[in-house]
Protein backbone atom coordinates (compact mmCIF):
# COMPACT_ATOMS: atom_id res chain seq x y z
CA UNK A 1 0.00 0.00 0.00
CA UNK A 2 3.02 2.34 1.12
CA UNK A 3 4.46 1.79 -2.64
CA UNK A 4 1.07 2.71 -4.23
CA UNK A 5 0.81 5.39 -2.07
CA UNK A 6 4.27 6.58 -3.40
CA UNK A 7 3.42 6.14 -7.08
CA UNK A 8 0.05 7.96 -6.83
CA UNK A 9 2.15 10.88 -5.02
CA UNK A 10 4.32 10.97 -8.02
CA UNK A 11 1.90 10.92 -10.63
CA UNK A 12 0.30 13.87 -8.82
CA UNK A 13 3.63 15.89 -8.38
CA UNK A 14 4.49 19.20 -10.20
CA UNK A 15 6.74 21.61 -10.90
CA UNK A 16 4.21 24.60 -10.15
CA UNK A 17 0.53 24.81 -9.04
CA UNK A 18 -1.45 27.91 -10.18
CA UNK A 19 -4.79 28.18 -8.72
CA UNK A 20 -7.26 30.09 -10.80
CA UNK A 21 -7.05 30.70 -14.40
CA UNK A 22 -8.65 34.33 -15.06
CA UNK A 23 -6.43 37.42 -15.99
CA UNK A 24 -3.50 36.88 -13.79
CA UNK A 25 -3.46 32.89 -13.17
CA UNK A 26 -3.81 32.67 -17.30
CA UNK A 27 -0.61 34.75 -17.10
CA UNK A 28 1.16 32.81 -14.29
CA UNK A 29 0.31 29.74 -16.54
CA UNK A 30 1.87 31.06 -19.20
CA UNK A 31 4.87 32.32 -17.73
CA UNK A 32 5.91 29.19 -16.11
CA UNK A 33 5.06 27.09 -19.09
CA UNK A 34 6.93 29.08 -21.22
CA UNK A 35 9.80 28.94 -18.52
CA UNK A 36 9.97 25.10 -18.77
CA UNK A 37 8.00 24.17 -15.48
CA UNK A 38 5.67 21.26 -15.59
CA UNK A 39 2.32 23.12 -14.29
CA UNK A 40 -0.94 22.18 -12.92
CA UNK A 41 -3.80 24.85 -13.44
CA UNK A 42 -6.45 24.58 -11.08
CA UNK A 43 -10.19 25.65 -12.12
CA UNK A 44 -13.01 26.03 -10.25
CA UNK A 45 -15.64 25.85 -12.93
CA UNK A 46 -16.22 24.31 -15.99
CA UNK A 47 -14.11 24.00 -19.15
CA UNK A 48 -14.71 26.89 -21.74
CA UNK A 49 -12.44 26.60 -25.29
CA UNK A 50 -11.70 29.32 -27.04
CA UNK A 51 -14.65 29.90 -29.85
CA UNK A 52 -15.99 26.64 -29.54
CA UNK A 53 -17.56 27.11 -26.11
CA UNK A 54 -18.92 30.94 -27.15
CA UNK A 55 -22.50 29.68 -27.62
CA UNK A 56 -24.36 33.05 -28.60
CA UNK A 57 -21.06 34.77 -29.67
CA UNK A 58 -23.06 34.60 -33.37
CA UNK A 59 -26.78 35.00 -32.08
CA UNK A 60 -28.59 37.72 -33.80
CA UNK A 61 -30.86 39.60 -31.51
CA UNK A 62 -34.18 38.16 -33.15
CA UNK A 63 -32.37 34.30 -32.37
CA UNK A 64 -32.58 34.37 -28.30
CA UNK A 65 -35.56 32.96 -27.14
CA UNK A 66 -35.95 36.38 -24.67
CA UNK A 67 -34.98 38.69 -27.11
CA UNK A 68 -31.82 38.91 -24.88
CA UNK A 69 -33.72 39.82 -21.69
CA UNK A 70 -33.38 38.24 -18.69
CA UNK A 71 -36.65 35.92 -17.45
CA UNK A 72 -38.25 37.00 -14.52
CA UNK A 73 -37.75 33.88 -12.85
CA UNK A 74 -33.72 34.67 -13.65
CA UNK A 75 -33.90 37.99 -11.68
CA UNK A 76 -36.17 36.57 -8.67
CA UNK A 77 -33.53 33.42 -8.06
CA UNK A 78 -30.53 35.73 -8.75
CA UNK A 79 -31.22 39.05 -7.09
CA UNK A 80 -27.49 40.22 -6.96
CA UNK A 81 -25.85 38.77 -10.13
CA UNK A 82 -28.58 40.36 -11.89
CA UNK A 83 -27.37 43.94 -10.72
CA UNK A 84 -24.34 43.00 -13.31
CA UNK A 85 -24.60 45.60 -16.27
CA UNK A 86 -23.08 42.32 -18.78
CA UNK A 87 -25.00 39.69 -17.47
CA UNK A 88 -28.60 38.84 -19.70
CA UNK A 89 -29.65 36.00 -21.65
CA UNK A 90 -26.62 35.91 -23.65
CA UNK A 91 -24.06 35.81 -21.11
CA UNK A 92 -25.83 34.09 -18.38
CA UNK A 93 -23.80 31.35 -18.68
CA UNK A 94 -20.77 32.65 -17.64
CA UNK A 95 -21.60 33.85 -14.30
CA UNK A 96 -22.05 32.66 -11.12
CA UNK A 97 -25.39 32.17 -10.03
CA UNK A 98 -26.28 33.81 -6.49
CA UNK A 99 -27.06 29.67 -5.02
CA UNK A 100 -24.18 27.91 -7.10
CA UNK A 101 -21.31 29.63 -4.02
CA UNK A 102 -23.35 31.38 -1.22
CA UNK A 103 -21.88 33.54 0.80
CA UNK A 104 -22.55 35.98 4.41
CA UNK A 105 -22.91 39.48 3.68
CA UNK A 106 -21.99 40.87 6.95
CA UNK A 107 -23.21 43.85 5.19
CA UNK A 108 -24.25 44.28 1.74
CA UNK A 109 -21.74 43.39 -0.81
CA UNK A 110 -22.63 42.45 -4.37
CA UNK A 111 -20.04 39.42 -5.18
CA UNK A 112 -19.97 38.73 -8.88
CA UNK A 113 -17.86 36.09 -10.43
CA UNK A 114 -17.29 33.97 -12.88
CA UNK A 115 -16.04 30.47 -12.76
CA UNK A 116 -15.04 29.12 -15.71
CA UNK A 117 -11.31 28.80 -17.31
CA UNK A 118 -10.44 31.63 -18.29
CA UNK A 119 -13.13 33.64 -15.32
CA UNK A 120 -13.95 36.84 -15.58
CA UNK A 121 -11.66 37.60 -18.49
CA UNK A 122 -14.19 36.77 -20.82
CA UNK A 123 -16.40 38.91 -19.73
CA UNK A 124 -13.99 42.12 -18.23
CA UNK A 125 -14.94 45.73 -19.07
CA UNK A 126 -10.94 45.49 -20.63
CA UNK A 127 -9.58 48.91 -19.64
CA UNK A 128 -6.17 48.53 -19.17
CA UNK A 129 -4.08 51.75 -17.29
CA UNK A 130 -0.89 51.65 -16.21
CA UNK A 131 -0.30 52.80 -12.16
CA UNK A 132 2.41 55.91 -11.63
CA UNK A 133 4.34 56.05 -8.63
CA UNK A 134 1.63 59.07 -7.65
CA UNK A 135 -0.32 55.75 -7.00
CA UNK A 136 2.55 53.72 -4.99
CA UNK A 137 3.45 56.47 -2.90
CA UNK A 138 -0.18 56.66 -1.68
CA UNK A 139 -0.29 55.19 1.43
CA UNK A 140 3.15 56.66 2.95
CA UNK A 141 1.95 60.12 1.88
CA UNK A 142 -1.25 60.26 3.55
CA UNK A 143 -0.66 57.26 6.02
CA UNK A 144 -3.58 54.98 5.35
CA UNK A 145 -2.42 50.96 4.66
CA UNK A 146 1.25 50.72 4.23
CA UNK A 147 3.78 51.46 2.25
CA UNK A 148 4.31 49.51 -1.28
CA UNK A 149 7.29 47.60 -1.07
CA UNK A 150 7.57 48.43 -4.80
CA UNK A 151 7.60 51.67 -7.42
CA UNK A 152 6.79 51.94 -10.84
CA UNK A 153 10.27 51.64 -11.97
CA UNK A 154 9.99 47.96 -10.37
CA UNK A 155 6.61 47.47 -12.46
CA UNK A 156 7.48 49.26 -15.66
CA UNK A 157 9.30 46.73 -17.71
CA UNK A 158 6.74 44.15 -16.76
CA UNK A 159 4.35 46.54 -17.98
CA UNK A 160 5.43 46.64 -21.36
CA UNK A 161 5.89 43.15 -21.39
CA UNK A 162 2.75 42.37 -21.04
CA UNK A 163 0.98 45.10 -22.79
CA UNK A 164 2.67 43.61 -26.28
CA UNK A 165 1.74 40.14 -25.62
CA UNK A 166 -2.18 41.50 -24.89
CA UNK A 167 -2.28 43.90 -27.66
CA UNK A 168 -3.11 47.34 -25.87
CA UNK A 169 -4.93 49.76 -27.25
CA UNK A 170 -4.07 53.48 -26.62
CA UNK A 171 -2.55 57.24 -27.24
CA UNK A 172 1.04 58.78 -26.22
CA UNK A 173 -0.68 61.12 -23.92
CA UNK A 174 2.63 62.29 -21.97
CA UNK A 175 0.68 62.29 -18.84
CA UNK A 176 2.91 62.08 -15.32
CA UNK A 177 -0.16 60.46 -13.56
CA UNK A 178 -0.86 58.08 -15.97
CA UNK A 179 2.26 56.83 -18.02
CA UNK A 180 2.19 55.82 -21.69
CA UNK A 181 2.34 52.43 -22.50
CA UNK A 182 3.41 49.50 -25.16
CA UNK A 183 0.13 50.67 -27.80
CA UNK A 184 -1.77 49.53 -31.07
CA UNK A 185 -3.70 52.55 -32.66
CA UNK A 186 -6.36 54.58 -30.65
CA UNK A 187 -9.58 54.37 -30.91
CA UNK A 188 -11.33 57.29 -32.67
CA UNK A 189 -13.16 60.01 -31.06
CA UNK A 190 -16.21 61.50 -32.12
CA UNK A 191 -16.82 65.35 -32.86
CA UNK A 192 -18.70 66.53 -28.91
CA UNK A 193 -15.80 64.31 -27.05
CA UNK A 194 -13.47 66.03 -29.00
CA UNK A 195 -15.34 69.39 -28.37
CA UNK A 196 -15.14 68.53 -24.45
CA UNK A 197 -11.43 67.57 -24.65
CA UNK A 198 -10.53 70.89 -26.31
CA UNK A 199 -12.41 73.25 -23.58
CA UNK A 200 -11.04 71.34 -20.70
CA UNK A 201 -8.02 71.48 -22.04
CA UNK A 202 -8.64 75.54 -22.67
CA UNK A 203 -10.08 75.85 -18.99
CA UNK A 204 -7.70 73.14 -16.76
CA UNK A 205 -3.89 72.75 -16.88
CA UNK A 206 -4.00 69.28 -14.57
CA UNK A 207 -7.16 67.68 -16.11
CA UNK A 208 -6.94 65.36 -18.90
CA UNK A 209 -10.03 63.70 -21.60
CA UNK A 210 -7.88 61.03 -23.34
CA UNK A 211 -8.78 58.66 -25.37
CA UNK A 212 -9.29 55.52 -23.15
CA UNK A 213 -6.58 52.40 -23.05
CA UNK A 214 -8.08 48.72 -23.58
CA UNK A 215 -7.16 45.30 -24.57
CA UNK A 216 -8.23 45.53 -27.95
CA UNK A 217 -6.26 44.40 -31.44
CA UNK A 218 -6.94 47.87 -33.34
CA UNK A 219 -4.11 46.58 -35.63
CA UNK A 220 -2.86 43.42 -34.87
CA UNK A 221 1.09 42.44 -34.84
CA UNK A 222 3.06 38.89 -35.40
CA UNK A 223 2.64 37.84 -31.77
CA UNK A 224 -0.80 38.36 -31.94
CA UNK A 225 -1.74 36.50 -34.76
CA UNK A 226 0.69 33.80 -33.61
CA UNK A 227 -1.76 33.33 -31.18
CA UNK A 228 -4.11 33.15 -33.75
CA UNK A 229 -6.18 36.12 -32.65
CA UNK A 230 -7.45 39.12 -35.02
CA UNK A 231 -8.10 42.42 -35.42
CA UNK A 232 -11.25 43.54 -32.88
CA UNK A 233 -14.06 44.20 -35.34
CA UNK A 234 -16.28 46.53 -32.80
CA UNK A 235 -19.46 44.34 -32.46
CA UNK A 236 -19.11 45.70 -28.85
CA UNK A 237 -20.95 42.33 -27.67
CA UNK A 238 -17.54 40.98 -25.94
CA UNK A 239 -18.84 39.16 -22.46
CA UNK A 240 -20.52 36.77 -24.89
CA UNK A 241 -16.64 36.05 -26.10
CA UNK A 242 -15.10 36.93 -28.88
CA UNK A 243 -14.44 34.33 -31.74
CA UNK A 244 -11.57 36.46 -33.35
CA UNK A 245 -9.67 37.22 -30.28
CA UNK A 246 -10.21 40.82 -31.01
CA UNK A 247 -9.89 41.65 -27.18
CA UNK A 248 -7.62 39.66 -24.34
CA UNK A 249 -8.56 36.92 -22.52
CA UNK A 250 -6.98 33.83 -20.80
CA UNK A 251 -9.39 32.09 -22.79
CA UNK A 252 -8.05 32.93 -26.48
CA UNK A 253 -4.25 34.12 -25.27
CA UNK A 254 -2.54 33.00 -22.32
CA UNK A 255 -3.93 29.67 -21.79
CA UNK A 256 -3.78 28.29 -25.34
CA UNK A 257 -0.39 29.86 -25.00
CA UNK A 258 0.55 27.48 -22.12
CA UNK A 259 -0.97 24.66 -23.36
CA UNK A 260 1.27 25.02 -26.54
CA UNK A 261 4.71 24.49 -24.59
CA UNK A 262 2.92 20.60 -23.73
CA UNK A 263 3.81 21.64 -20.34
CA UNK A 264 0.39 22.80 -19.11
CA UNK A 265 -1.99 20.18 -17.39
CA UNK A 266 -5.90 22.34 -16.79
CA UNK A 267 -8.17 20.16 -14.46
CA UNK A 268 -11.38 22.37 -14.18
CA UNK A 269 -14.02 21.46 -11.76
CA UNK A 270 -11.46 21.55 -9.01
CA UNK A 271 -12.03 23.88 -5.79
CA UNK A 272 -9.58 24.40 -3.80
CA UNK A 273 -9.75 23.46 -0.33
CA UNK A 274 -6.69 24.53 1.43
CA UNK A 275 -2.82 24.55 0.62
CA UNK A 276 -0.63 21.76 2.69
CA UNK A 277 2.18 23.34 4.82
CA UNK A 278 4.82 20.69 5.81
CA UNK A 279 5.79 22.06 9.37
CA UNK A 280 9.24 20.09 8.84
CA UNK A 281 10.17 21.33 5.50
CA UNK A 282 9.15 24.81 6.68
CA UNK A 283 7.42 25.77 3.40
CA UNK A 284 4.10 24.28 1.68
CA UNK A 285 4.30 21.32 -0.53
CA UNK A 286 0.67 20.56 -2.60
CA UNK A 287 -3.07 21.74 -2.07
CA UNK A 288 -6.35 19.62 -1.58
CA UNK A 289 -8.45 19.66 -4.28
CA UNK A 290 -12.53 19.04 -4.40
CA UNK A 291 -13.59 17.70 -7.21
CA UNK A 292 -17.23 19.38 -8.19
CA UNK A 293 -18.62 16.06 -10.01
CA UNK A 294 -17.66 13.38 -7.41
CA UNK A 295 -16.84 15.36 -4.24
CA UNK A 296 -13.75 13.26 -3.86
CA UNK A 297 -10.49 15.24 -2.21
CA UNK A 298 -7.38 14.45 -3.99
CA UNK A 299 -3.74 16.18 -3.13
CA UNK A 300 -1.36 17.28 -5.64
CA UNK A 301 1.99 18.87 -4.75
CA UNK A 302 4.35 21.18 -6.30
CA UNK A 303 8.12 22.90 -5.22
CA UNK A 304 5.59 26.79 -5.90
CA UNK A 305 1.91 27.78 -5.88
CA UNK A 306 0.69 30.36 -7.28
CA UNK A 307 -2.66 31.97 -5.87
CA UNK A 308 -4.74 33.78 -8.84
CA UNK A 309 -8.58 32.41 -7.49
CA UNK A 310 -9.28 36.31 -7.33
CA UNK A 311 -9.11 38.71 -4.80
CA UNK A 312 -11.72 37.27 -2.17
CA UNK A 313 -11.43 33.36 -2.92
CA UNK A 314 -7.98 33.76 -2.44
CA UNK A 315 -8.01 35.56 1.00
CA UNK A 316 -10.60 32.24 1.35
CA UNK A 317 -7.74 29.83 0.26
CA UNK A 318 -5.18 31.25 2.56
CA UNK A 319 -8.00 31.45 5.43
CA UNK A 320 -8.95 27.91 5.19
CA UNK A 321 -5.54 26.50 5.27
CA UNK A 322 -5.01 25.97 8.75
CA UNK A 323 -2.08 24.03 10.43
CA UNK A 324 -0.08 24.36 13.56
CA UNK A 325 2.45 26.31 12.42
CA UNK A 326 -0.49 28.19 10.97
CA UNK A 327 -4.08 28.40 12.90
CA UNK A 328 -5.18 31.42 11.56
CA UNK A 329 -4.62 30.66 8.14
CA UNK A 330 -1.47 30.68 5.56
CA UNK A 331 1.49 32.96 6.31
CA UNK A 332 -1.00 34.62 8.75
CA UNK A 333 1.82 35.51 11.58
CA UNK A 334 0.58 39.38 11.12
CA UNK A 335 -2.94 38.91 11.67
CA UNK A 336 -3.95 40.98 9.24
CA UNK A 337 -4.92 38.26 6.56
CA UNK A 338 -8.47 38.78 5.39
CA UNK A 339 -8.29 43.00 6.62
CA UNK A 340 -7.65 46.09 4.81
CA UNK A 341 -9.80 44.63 1.92
CA UNK A 342 -10.99 47.73 -0.53
CA UNK A 343 -12.80 48.01 -3.02
CA UNK A 344 -13.67 51.06 -6.53
CA UNK A 345 -16.43 53.11 -5.69
CA UNK A 346 -18.83 53.00 -8.84
CA UNK A 347 -22.29 54.68 -6.90
CA UNK A 348 -21.74 58.20 -8.75
CA UNK A 349 -22.42 59.86 -12.27
CA UNK A 350 -23.82 62.56 -14.58
CA UNK A 351 -25.50 63.25 -18.09
CA UNK A 352 -26.51 66.12 -20.00
CA UNK A 353 -27.35 66.75 -23.69
CA UNK A 354 -25.38 69.19 -25.96
CA UNK A 355 -27.25 70.62 -29.09
CA UNK A 356 -24.24 71.58 -31.08
CA UNK A 357 -22.72 69.36 -34.05
CA UNK A 358 -26.25 68.44 -35.26
CA UNK A 359 -25.02 68.44 -39.12
CA UNK A 360 -22.67 65.09 -37.58
CA UNK A 361 -23.29 61.86 -36.02
CA UNK A 362 -21.42 58.36 -35.14
CA UNK A 363 -20.55 56.12 -37.51
CA UNK A 364 -20.58 52.05 -36.15
CA UNK A 365 -19.49 51.01 -32.78
CA UNK A 366 -16.49 51.46 -30.34
CA UNK A 367 -15.75 48.98 -27.44
CA UNK A 368 -13.78 52.08 -25.73
CA UNK A 369 -14.46 55.32 -24.62
CA UNK A 370 -12.69 58.73 -23.68
CA UNK A 371 -11.00 58.65 -19.62
CA UNK A 372 -10.73 61.33 -17.68
CA UNK A 373 -7.11 60.21 -15.39
CA UNK A 374 -7.08 61.27 -11.97
CA UNK A 375 -6.67 65.24 -11.05
CA UNK A 376 -7.55 65.68 -7.59
CA UNK A 377 -5.16 65.21 -4.52
CA UNK A 378 -2.20 64.66 -6.69
CA UNK A 379 0.54 66.31 -6.26
CA UNK A 380 -0.92 67.64 -2.41
CA UNK A 381 -4.00 67.31 0.12
CA UNK A 382 -6.74 69.55 -1.64
CA UNK A 383 -9.62 68.76 -0.39
CA UNK A 384 -11.65 67.36 2.64
CA UNK A 385 -11.42 63.73 1.36
CA UNK A 386 -8.42 61.21 1.08
CA UNK A 387 -7.01 59.85 -2.60
CA UNK A 388 -9.45 60.58 -5.48
CA UNK A 389 -11.05 59.63 -8.37
CA UNK A 390 -11.17 58.68 -12.04
CA UNK A 391 -13.90 59.38 -14.78
CA UNK A 392 -15.23 57.72 -17.79
CA UNK A 393 -16.49 59.91 -20.58
CA UNK A 394 -18.69 59.91 -23.81
CA UNK A 395 -21.05 61.34 -26.23
CA UNK A 396 -23.67 59.93 -28.75
CA UNK A 397 -26.61 60.69 -30.38
CA UNK A 398 -30.01 59.26 -30.74
CA UNK A 399 -31.88 58.17 -33.11
CA UNK A 400 -35.16 56.56 -34.07
CA UNK A 401 -36.76 54.97 -36.80
CA UNK A 402 -40.01 54.51 -37.62
CA UNK A 403 -41.42 50.95 -36.43
CA UNK A 404 -45.35 51.23 -37.83
CA UNK A 405 -43.70 51.05 -41.31
CA UNK A 406 -43.62 47.74 -43.70
CA UNK A 407 -41.64 46.93 -46.49
CA UNK A 408 -39.83 49.59 -48.72
CA UNK A 409 -40.97 52.13 -45.99
CA UNK A 410 -39.45 50.08 -43.19
CA UNK A 411 -36.02 49.78 -44.82
CA UNK A 412 -35.79 53.92 -45.49
CA UNK A 413 -36.77 54.58 -42.18
CA UNK A 414 -33.62 51.82 -40.91
CA UNK A 415 -31.41 53.40 -43.00
CA UNK A 416 -32.49 57.12 -42.66
CA UNK A 417 -33.51 57.29 -39.26
CA UNK A 418 -34.47 60.66 -37.48
CA UNK A 419 -31.73 61.67 -35.48
CA UNK A 420 -32.02 63.55 -31.82
CA UNK A 421 -29.79 65.95 -29.82
CA UNK A 422 -26.42 64.75 -28.44
CA UNK A 423 -26.10 63.22 -25.19
CA UNK A 424 -23.18 63.11 -22.76
CA UNK A 425 -22.17 60.95 -19.34
CA UNK A 426 -19.68 60.42 -17.29
CA UNK A 427 -19.64 57.47 -14.15
CA UNK A 428 -16.92 57.85 -11.28
CA UNK A 429 -14.00 55.46 -10.90
CA UNK A 430 -13.65 56.63 -6.65
CA UNK A 431 -10.49 55.07 -4.46
CA UNK A 432 -11.26 53.54 -1.54
CA UNK A 433 -9.09 53.39 1.48
CA UNK A 434 -8.37 50.19 2.64
CA UNK A 435 -9.12 49.69 6.48
CA UNK A 436 -8.76 47.40 8.98
CA UNK A 437 -12.81 47.45 9.64
CA UNK A 438 -13.34 45.96 6.04
CA UNK A 439 -12.18 42.52 6.32
CA UNK A 440 -13.24 38.96 4.65
CA UNK A 441 -13.31 36.15 7.61
CA UNK A 442 -14.26 32.78 7.79
CA UNK A 443 -18.00 31.42 8.82
CA UNK A 444 -17.88 29.57 11.74
CA UNK A 445 -21.07 27.89 11.03
CA UNK A 446 -21.99 28.25 7.43
CA UNK A 447 -20.59 25.51 4.95
CA UNK A 448 -20.52 25.57 1.12
CA UNK A 449 -21.48 22.83 -1.15
CA UNK A 450 -18.20 21.16 -0.80
CA UNK A 451 -17.97 21.50 3.10
CA UNK A 452 -15.42 24.55 2.83
CA UNK A 453 -16.14 27.48 5.17
CA UNK A 454 -18.46 30.39 3.63
CA UNK A 455 -16.81 33.67 3.39
CA UNK A 456 -18.04 36.41 5.58
CA UNK A 457 -17.84 39.47 3.56
CA UNK A 458 -18.00 42.89 6.00
CA UNK A 459 -16.82 46.02 3.50
CA UNK A 460 -18.50 48.79 3.38
CA UNK A 461 -18.41 52.89 2.28
CA UNK A 462 -17.31 55.56 4.61
CA UNK A 463 -17.64 59.02 5.04
CA UNK A 464 -14.44 59.63 2.77
CA UNK A 465 -16.48 57.61 -0.07
CA UNK A 466 -19.43 60.22 0.34
CA UNK A 467 -16.98 62.95 -0.08
CA UNK A 468 -15.28 61.79 -2.97
CA UNK A 469 -18.96 61.63 -4.58
CA UNK A 470 -19.93 64.63 -3.30
CA UNK A 471 -16.61 66.23 -5.21
CA UNK A 472 -16.89 64.32 -8.18
CA UNK A 473 -20.33 65.38 -8.99
CA UNK A 474 -19.76 69.42 -8.18
CA UNK A 475 -16.18 68.89 -10.42
CA UNK A 476 -17.82 67.02 -13.21
CA UNK A 477 -21.13 69.73 -13.19
CA UNK A 478 -18.43 72.45 -13.68
CA UNK A 479 -16.65 70.93 -16.48
CA UNK A 480 -19.73 70.02 -18.08
CA UNK A 481 -21.18 73.57 -17.77
CA UNK A 482 -17.35 74.90 -19.13
CA UNK A 483 -18.24 72.58 -22.30
CA UNK A 484 -21.84 74.27 -22.82
CA UNK A 485 -23.50 70.71 -21.92
CA UNK A 486 -27.30 71.55 -20.79
CA UNK A 487 -30.10 69.55 -18.70
CA UNK A 488 -27.17 68.35 -16.14
CA UNK A 489 -27.86 65.91 -14.17
CA UNK A 490 -25.82 64.03 -11.14
CA UNK A 491 -26.55 61.01 -9.64
CA UNK A 492 -25.33 58.55 -6.90
CA UNK A 493 -27.39 54.90 -7.03
CA UNK A 494 -25.95 54.16 -3.34
CA UNK A 495 -24.70 50.74 -5.37
CA UNK A 496 -23.43 48.05 -2.62
CA UNK A 497 -19.98 47.61 -2.72
CA UNK A 498 -18.75 44.68 -5.36
CA UNK A 499 -20.77 45.73 -8.06
CA UNK A 500 -18.04 47.49 -9.30
CA UNK A 501 -16.41 44.28 -9.62
CA UNK A 502 -12.73 45.65 -8.41
CA UNK A 503 -12.76 43.72 -4.69
CA UNK A 504 -8.93 44.17 -3.50
CA UNK A 505 -6.40 43.31 -0.61
CA UNK A 506 -6.75 41.25 2.14
CA UNK A 507 -3.42 39.63 1.55
CA UNK A 508 -1.21 43.10 1.08
CA UNK A 509 1.88 43.52 -0.41
CA UNK A 510 4.42 45.73 2.35
CA UNK A 511 7.81 46.08 3.67
CA UNK A 512 7.30 44.85 7.06
CA UNK A 513 6.14 41.39 8.04
CA UNK A 514 4.37 42.56 11.20
CA UNK A 515 1.80 44.53 8.74
CA UNK A 516 1.16 42.74 5.64
CA UNK A 517 1.10 39.35 4.11
CA UNK A 518 3.79 39.85 1.02
CA UNK A 519 7.14 41.11 0.18
CA UNK A 520 8.18 43.11 -3.16
CA UNK A 521 8.17 39.79 -5.01
CA UNK A 522 4.43 38.77 -4.15
CA UNK A 523 6.18 35.85 -1.42
CA UNK A 524 4.10 35.29 1.57
CA UNK A 525 6.89 36.21 4.03
CA UNK A 526 6.13 33.53 5.93
CA UNK A 527 5.97 30.65 3.21
CA UNK A 528 8.18 31.79 0.59
CA UNK A 529 7.46 29.30 -1.96
CA UNK A 530 3.32 30.69 -2.05
CA UNK A 531 2.86 33.81 -4.47
CA UNK A 532 -0.33 35.85 -4.64
CA UNK A 533 -0.86 37.69 -7.77
CA UNK A 534 -4.67 38.81 -8.20
CA UNK A 535 -6.27 41.36 -6.06
CA UNK A 536 -6.05 39.96 -2.79
CA UNK A 537 -2.17 41.50 -2.89
CA UNK A 538 -3.10 44.95 -3.41
CA UNK A 539 -1.80 47.55 -0.55
CA UNK A 540 -4.34 49.76 -1.77
CA UNK A 541 -6.70 50.24 -4.91
CA UNK A 542 -5.62 53.64 -6.93
CA UNK A 543 -8.40 54.40 -9.26
CA UNK A 544 -7.01 52.36 -12.54
CA UNK A 545 -9.13 49.12 -13.86
CA UNK A 546 -6.36 46.72 -11.87
CA UNK A 547 -6.08 43.94 -14.51
CA UNK A 548 -2.91 45.15 -16.47
CA UNK A 549 -1.44 45.75 -12.99
CA UNK A 550 -2.81 41.83 -11.94
CA UNK A 551 -0.54 40.89 -15.52
CA UNK A 552 2.49 42.34 -14.80
CA UNK A 553 2.82 41.49 -11.27
CA UNK A 554 2.47 37.91 -12.07
CA UNK A 555 4.78 37.56 -15.00
CA UNK A 556 7.76 39.77 -12.89
CA UNK A 557 6.86 37.12 -9.87
CA UNK A 558 7.13 34.27 -12.09
CA UNK A 559 10.73 35.27 -13.30
CA UNK A 560 11.50 35.71 -9.64
CA UNK A 561 9.85 32.41 -8.50
CA UNK A 562 12.19 30.63 -11.48
CA UNK A 563 15.20 32.73 -10.98
CA UNK A 564 15.13 31.44 -7.38
CA UNK A 565 13.85 27.84 -7.91
CA UNK A 566 17.47 27.47 -10.05
CA UNK A 567 19.27 28.98 -7.12
CA UNK A 568 17.68 26.02 -4.74
CA UNK A 569 16.08 28.84 -2.72
CA UNK A 570 12.46 27.52 -3.51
Amino acid sequence: MSYLNIDAQALNTYDAIVIGSGISGGWSAKELTGKGLRTLVLERGRDVRHVTDYPTTNTQPWEFEHRNQLRQEVRDANPIISKCYAFYEGTEQFFVKDAEHPYVQDKPFDWIRGYQVGGKSLMWARQTQRWSDFDFEGPARDGFAVDWPIRYADIAPWYSYVEKFAGITGNKDGIATLPDGEFLPPHEWNCVEKHFQSKIAARYKDRHVIMGRAAHLTQPKQVHYDQGRAQCQHRTICERGCPFGGYFSSNSTTIPWAAKTGKMTLRPNSVVHSIIYDEKKGKATGVRVIDTNTKKMTEYYARIIFLNAAALNSNLVLLNSTSNRFPNGLGNDSGVLGKYAAFHNYRAGISGEYDGDLDSTTDGRRPNSPYIPRFRNVLKQETGFLRGYAAGFSAGRSSNSDQSLVGADLKQSLLNPKLGGWHVGSHMMGETIPKESNYVALDKNLKDPYGIPQLKISIAYDDNDDKMVKDYQEQMTEMFTEAGFKNIRVRDDHRNPGLDIHEMGGVRMGKDPKTSMLNKWHQLHACKNVFVTDGASMTSTSTQNPSLTYMAFSARAVDYAVKEMKKGLL
